[in-house]
């Protein structure tokens, strides 16, 4: 029974070099990845890399109050909107009652996220009675043209392509003018189809209209009251556009702008026909099938379903603009597609001459477009990050004499056994230096002051992993064995407490990531990477690498340098089997010889 046992005992212990091969390969294929990547840094979060911190103070809307559950509902909207932008590490967060706090990093489009997360009224659909250029651009814009209904020619359109041309997707008042051509509009189809120009219109009738009368409640009075203020509305003016449409309700008939091409253009809007609670998703997606190039696809819930097959069958029975359909957020007019056909099944099309970006960013508002709550935007800063990169240079500083003062002991304590924990210390940095730079991209991880912090931290746990196993390697030379018997007898105690303890603080890092927010998770990410990274490196490299040592003779001979010296560690005499005495002709035995 006995010799079986220790066949397997020497059949596991010839075999180290299996481990420290398999983790010689992960760090190499895990380095190349980086390399083959091109991120061969970690990503760095806004207090090291500065960027931009937006705050934003709640207003209740009829029939919506400032409390928690609304305001949780929109971080959760917002944290959406900014990651729907490929946004990584920006942080929304609640600041007492009725502010939100929303970090953007540096090296990504704060500029666009800016105007997506600080665009916070709901977003409607509402059909299009009337549309012309306003400001410089109109042709020769009157009253008597407005309350007809009849739209100028926009720009770069011919008049047998009348109001063809709609604003482009682009982000609520970003203002960037695209260069692509005016002369086709948005059309709205239930199928992958090539965009076409649509069919010359005649002169629309304001009175026409998909839905309903225009509400008498509507800003500026009654019908009349609103066509005159359509008609001096003058879009290209800062201030009108601030102040068009306001206090409209979703029942009322409104005014309201829109830009494309750099041209602003002044819009009759009818009641609202689809709230944008109702989009259950939508996703920008390239048209491999057609020419319609980049376009919308939106999904409804179905009773959006149902409200969106009437609206697009009223609206498709009538004549230029008002078979258009306005997408409506924040007040301002951000896409005007016009419609061929009935849409039903609850999915449909935006397309037309959209840019990536352009199909991008109207797909992100109309997925996350309608909050519970209007924000106002109280203030933009930028964060430099000088003070992020001083505080990171004391503390790089404060780990360094740390990791220093812990080899130090090492050196002085263990000696030739310091070899091995600096080695391990090494193989465990190098991972998580490439893991952490693989996970930026990958999951958008972002190196902040408290994820330093977490690193260093780690050190001491990865330290005392090693210190346990050394320690028992020790006891077992204390009680008389040599050192190859000793590493292996060592090992089934020390892999426990190792466990146990990495295991606590795993535990702890996962509890303090789930119910922390912002930068705090950082540090328990960190804390939790490192934690298993150690379990990796003790078991595949510490353990195989203590077991190569104990056959060369510096360690196996407990040379005084080695740190496993018997007579420094105090180690008991080896334990030697003695012959028992033949019988009584062997004779007495002399005393001076015991």
């Amino acid at each position: 029974m006995a010799a079986p046992k220790r066949g397997r005992n020497a059949s596991a212990q010839s075999k180290p070099g299996r481990s420290l091969a398999l983790i010689l390969i992960a760090i190499v294929a895990l380095t190349g990845g980086m390399f083959a990547s091109g991120n061969t840094t970690p990503r760095l979060g806004i207090d090291l890399a500065g960027g931009t911190s937006i705050t934003l103070k709640a207003k209740a809307d009829q029939g919506s109050a400032i409390n928690k559950a609304n305001m949780d509902t929109a971080v959760d909207i917002m944290n959406r909107r900014v990651n729907g932008l490929g946004v990584s590490e920006a942080e929304v967060q609640t600041q007492g009652r009725d502010n939100i706090i929303v970090n953007i990093p540096k090296g990504t489009n704060s500029k666009e996220a800016q105007q997506q997360v600080g665009t916070t009224a709901k977003l409607y659909f509402r059909p299009v009675l009337a549309s012309e250029p306003s400001g410089a651009a109109a042709s020769s814009p009157s009253p008597g043209a407005s309350s007809g209904g009849s739209s100028s020619p926009k720009p770069g359109s011919s008049p047998s392509s009348t109001g063809s041309a709609k604003p482009k997707a682009t982000s609520s008042g970003s203002g960037t003018p695209s260069a692509t051509a005016t002369t086709q509009g948005r059309a709205v189809t239930d199928a992958l189809k090539a965009d076409s120009t649509p069919s010359p219109s005649g002169s629309a009738s304001g009175s026409a209209k998909p839905s309903a009368t225009p509400s008498a409640s509507a800003s500026g009075g009654g019908k009349t009251g609103l066509q005159a203020q359509y008609a001096v509305l003058n879009c290209a003016k800062p201030a009108d556009r601030a102040n068009a449409g306001k206090n409209a309700k979703p029942g009322d008939t409104t005014v309201a702008c829109g830009e494309n091409n750099g041209v602003w253009y002044k819009y009759l809007l009818g009641p609202a026909a689809v709230d944008g609670t109702e989009v259950k998703k939508a996703k920008a997606t390239f048209d491999t099938q057609g020419a319609s190039g980049w376009q919308v696809q939106m999904d409804f819930t179905k009773s959006g379903a149902d409200k969106f097959a009437d609206v697009t069958g009223e609206l498709a029975k009538k004549p230029e603009p008002q078979n258009e359909f306005g997408i409506v957020l924040d007040g301002e007019v951000v896409s005007s597609p016009y419609v061929r056909t009935a849409i039903t099944g609850g999915n449909a099309y935006i397309s037309g001459s959209f840019k990536q970006e352009e199909a991008q960013n109207l797909a992100n508002m109309l997925s996350y477009g309608a909050l519970p709550l209007t924000f106002q935007e109280q203030s933009v800063t930028t964060v430099t990050a000088a003070l992020g990169g001083e505080q990171l240079h004391a503390g790089l500083l404060a780990g360094a004499i740390g990791l220093a003062l812990v080899v130090i002991y090492l050196v002085v304590y263990y000696r030739g056994l310091s070899v091995v924990a600096m080695a391990s210390l090494l193989v465990s940095a190098a991972l998580t230096y490439v893991i952490m730079s693989l996970l930026g991209p990958a999951i958008g991880f972002a190196l902040n002051l408290p994820a330093v912090c977490g690193a260093i931290v780690a050190i001491g746990i990865t330290a005392d992993s090693f210190i346990v196993y050394f320690e028992r390697i020790r006891d077992e030379i204390r009680e008389g064995r040599s050192l190859r018997p000793a590493v292996e007898r060592a090992w089934p105690r020390a892999r426990r407490t190792i466990l146990v303890s990495d295991f606590v603080s795993f535990l702890a890092a996962a509890v303090l990531f789930i119910v922390t927010v912002g930068k705090v998770q950082g540090f328990a990410f960190t804390l939790g990477l490192t934690t298993l990274l150690d379990v990796v490196v003790v078991f595949l490299f510490t353990k195989p690498l203590m077991t190569l040592l104990a056959r060369r003779k510096f360690f196996a001979d407990g040379h005084k340098w080695s740190g496993l010296d018997p007579e420094s560690l105090g180690a008991k005499p080896p334990l030697r089997r003695t012959r028992r005495p033949a019988g009584p002709a062997a004779g007495p035995v002399d005393p001076k010889e015991v």
